[in-house]
């Protein structure tokens, strides 16, 4: 055993060594930062690696739960540092964005000097964490030399023909007072504001992503290293779908719309038809309305409810018939009714659909509802097509079509093949690929974001500023004590000459959505120095794509679809060789903590309660509190931890700690002051054992190859570690490695100094722990190394390799089941034959009574597993 030892006698003789984290971890950050340890430089002898959180919005105050995120990339940074990597790990801010707007309208203070205090607060923060940074290449995205380039490509994508200007029905949120892109809208909400999303027509610029709808969709299969669920979210947001596009002629119709065109993907159901259905902003629709007050209301009550996807999804199904009648593209003497129904979008398909109710659940409620026939015409395989009924559940399954004509007997596969062959034959319709997916609104009616760089001349219409004069930069001088964007009411900021024909011009006052400023700001930490050019394309060549992203869930869709997006249409513009921006994805858990809130409902903090027999109270008082669920870390909700709080109390590497050690990375995990002092107590009992062991170690550089008994098992011990830590960190399995760190230490502490070759099997398993825990707590690595005789940092150290030889195990444990009931286990030698393994299971004491003298009837052996024996 590793005997206690006491500290120096000048102090307390009867105290143990304790770890000052205090002292120690400001130091070694500042020698981190004097020696510029982590900037990146290209290194073709060295295979490279790219690590990148998702930048933060510099909101103003970080707590423990964004540090989960930037832990995680820094353990994997420091990590493949140690393993022979090139690592490049840079850090900026996503700037732009209404928060800072609003904080301007309320505090009487502007956006620009907010944003840039708080992101001068939050490095500070930062710092405290430890992390393995390359602040050389930091940058803003509201930094002029930042969205200088962003105005390029933006004006690359014009002549490329994608990016382009249209008027547009678009999400408007009425409290941001904005556009939102579809893919901002959630549950028919704006994703910031919250607040219910309405349809508006306006001149919009958008991207046009939908050139690549293919590309993004198919290559999603080559992104092995991402979750299958963001995969699966990518491949149902782009929505490919195979169909037909056909039109049903109209009867009793208004002015001259003779005809509606819909689209489907079962046009083998066509003979199941009961009705049309027309989106509330179909032209059909509209002009309809026009001598229709009841159906005009009705349209206005679909768009106020909103008419986006998610709305859609959530809202009752609703339709109003509007007395005209469609006729059945295979029967001229079949006609049905047409509804403007609140469930059809106008931006997917042709805004109009046929519906079939026996097949399809949201058109089977839409028919019950307003007492529209239910006709089966798929029915399933061994049932009677006479005797088929549709009840309250659509039959959505495969079958034979049936009761439809030249369609009858045939499966569904082919029966859409020979609907869509019959309707191009007779000219009335052809097969056609759609896509969910729709090009992205980029403009927004806000003043802190990117300035659109376009004129507008009432002679040239919308021009291009010349890239010479880009910057356009915003102005300083706006105000925010009206509602609205300041740009459309600055005095002299919009108005400029057009750089074509030198008429009075307009500035375009809309500026990008912020998701275009972190569609690219990977690619310009590659090298952030170019002034003419938004890459260097040796830096992007060396470094792209990021190896390892991480970041949450939630922007499986937006930032992560927009980026890819954005990669194509660089690489098409010439800034970038390659079309994947991201190798790898992991998308971690949030951190959660308990609430408090008093009997008036008011959130209270951590700090303002106690604990008094048992009774959460609040502090100073006798009022009882109510103890929530823990919830994500949230200012509003009181229960947020900051880092610097953490680290002047235990050490920021207890809190790194706790956060790789506490759960799955991928799930949500609970901050608990229990597991914070576990991580403390773990953190002092390393401390003490590499200074009890330090007597009994061997100088450095003895060999401990021919090490015998206990100090072999160590070795064993030392060695398996290293090669399933590798394994766990490569995975991303950082609980599970924490786990096995903790398993070595017990073994550490019961190691008997006084076995043969103990000082050198000691000094490699002590050197060996401090290498592999230092990329999780870095500052304590370096101590312990430094106390471990070495004078150059471990950061410049190498990762240790497992010997096969001592990975390898040459005993197994077995478990013995007696009756199916699991009675004891065996260690043996591995591999060994059944004979001897059934010999020795059967003299264990415990098998011997349980069989009393008699013979088993079978003894099951499964290799190097488990022993059943059965009576």
């Amino acid at each position: 055993m590793i005997n206690p030892t006491m500290t120096d006698s000048s102090t307390d003789p009867r105290q143990p060594v304790r770890y000052d984290a205090a002292e120690t971890e400001p130091r070694w950050r500042a020698r981190w930062k004097a020696e510029d340890v982590f900037r990146a430089k290209m290194d073709s002898a060295r295979p490279k690696y790219y690590v990148l959180e998702m930048f933060p919005y510099p909101s103003g105050k970080i707590h423990i739960g964004h540090g989960r995120n930037y832990v995680m990339g820094d353990v994997v940074a420091r990590y493949k540092r140690m393993a022979g990597f090139n690592v490049l790990h840079p850090f900026g801010w996503d700037a732009f964005g209404l928060p800072a707007e609003n904080a301007a309208a309320e505090r009487g203070i502007h956006p620009k000097g907010w944003t840039y205090d708080n992101i001068a607060a939050m490095k500070e923060q930062l710092d405290v964490l430890g992390l393995s940074l390359d602040w050389s290449r930091e940058f803003a995205t509201c930094d002029p030399s930042y969205y200088k380039h962003q105005q390029r490509m933006f004006l690359d994508f014009v002549k490329l023909g994608l990016a382009y200007r249209k008027e547009s029905a678009v999400n408007w949120d009425p409290v941001d007072m904005t556009v939102l892109a579809n893919e901002q809208v959630v549950d028919g909400r704006g994703w910031r504001s919250g607040a219910l999303v309405e349809k508006k027509k306006l001149t919009q610029w958008f991207f046009k992503i939908t050139a690549f709808a293919d590309e993004l969709l198919d290559d999603l299969k080559t992104l092995d290293r991402w979750p299958e669920k963001v995969r699966a979210m990518q491949a149902n947001w782009i929505g490919r779908s195979e169909g037909a596009t056909f039109a049903f002629d109209l009867t009793a119709t208004p002015a001259d719309i003779e005809k509606v065109e819909v689209y489907s993907t079962r046009p083998d159901t066509l003979y199941g038809a009961s009705f049309v259905a027309i989106a509330a902003d179909h032209p059909l629709a509209r002009e309809a309305a026009k001598s229709d007050p009841a159906l005009a209301n009705f349209i206005d009550e679909c768009r106020r409810s909103g008419t986006t996807e998610a709305a859609i999804e959530t809202a009752e199904k609703m339709g109003f018939d509007t007395g005209i009648r469609a006729v059945h593209p295979f029967d001229p003497n079949w006609t049905l009714p047409v509804y403007v129904a609140n469930f059809v979008l106008m931006d997917y398909g042709t805004g109009a659909i046929f519906g079939c109710p026996a097949h399809d659940q949201r058109d089977l409620d839409f028919a019950r509802k307003y007492g529209l026939p239910v006709k089966p015409v798929v029915i399933p395989a061994g049932v009677d097509p006479d005797s088929f009924v549709v009840g309250s559940d659509a039959y959505t399954g495969e079958g034979r079509i049936a009761h439809s004509d030249f369609l009858d007997g045939l499966d569904t596969g082919p029966a859409k093949a020979r609907a869509i062959a019959e309707l191009e034959t007779r000219g009335l319709g052809k097969g056609q690929v759609n896509y969910r997916l729709r090009d992205w609104g980029v403009s927004r009616q806000r003043y802190w974001g990117c300035p659109i760089p376009i004129i507008h001349c009432e002679d040239c219409g919308p021009v291009p500023v010349p890239y010479a004069d880009l910057p356009v930069v915003l102005p300083d001088d706006v105000t925010f004590d009206v509602p609205g964007n300041p740009l459309d009411r600055h005095p002299t900021w919009k108005h400029v000459p057009c750089p074509t024909c030198g008429k009075p011009g307009r500035r375009e006052t809309d500026t990008m959505d912020t998701f275009v400023d972190s569609s690219w700001y990977f690619a310009r930490f590659c090298d952030a120095t170019p002034v003419d050019q938004p890459t260097n394309p040796a830096a992007t060549d060396y470094w792209l794509p990021v190896d390892q992203y991480i970041g949450g869930i939630e922007h499986a869709i937006l930032h992560l679809l927009y980026a890819r997006f954005f990669m194509r249409a660089m690489k098409a513009a010439g800034h970038v060789a390659l079309k994947e921006p991201f190798d790898g994805l992991f998308t971690q858990g949030m951190i959660t903590h308990e609430t408090y809130r008093d009997a008036d409902g008011k959130w209270l903090s951590p700090d303002e309660v106690e604990k008094r027999d048992g009774i959460v109270l609040k502090r100073g008082t006798n009022q009882s509190v109510t103890l929530g669920p823990p919830e994500k870390m949230s200012k509003s909700k009181k229960n947020v931890v900051p880092p610097e709080e953490i680290a002047g109390t235990y050490g920021v590497d207890c809190a790194r700690w706790f956060l790789m050690s506490d759960s799955p990375p991928e799930r949500d995990s609970e901050w608990t002051q229990s597991g914070v002092d576990g991580a403390a107590r773990l953190v002092q009992r390393i401390w003490r054992l590499l200074n009890e062991a330090l007597p009994h170690l061997a100088a450095r550089g003895t060999s401990p190859d021919g090490a015998t008994g206990a100090s072999l098992e160590l070795r064993r011990a030392v060695h398996r570690t290293v090669h399933e830590l590798t394994q766990d960190l490569e995975q991303f399995r950082f609980n599970r490695g924490v786990a096995r760190l903790y398993e070595l230490v017990n073994t550490l502490s019961s190691f008997d100094t006084k076995a043969d070759g103990a000082g050198a099997a000691l000094r490699e398993a002590l050197e060996t722990l401090t290498l592999i825990v230092a990329p999780m707590m870095p500052h304590l690595a370096e101590e312990a190394w430094a106390l471990l005789g070495h004078d150059t940092m471990i950061v410049h150290a190498a990762w240790p390799k497992a010997l096969p030889e001592l990975v390898a195990q040459d005993s197994v444990t077995l478990a013995v089941q007696v009756a199916g009931k699991r009675r004891d286990e065996i260690t043996l030698k591995k591999d060994l034959p059944a004979a001897e393994v059934e010999a020795a299971v059967l003299a264990l004491d415990s098998v011997q009574r349980l069989l009393d003298g008699a013979k088993p009837k079978k003894v099951i052996v499964v290799p190097n597993r488990i022993v059943n024996i059965v009576l």
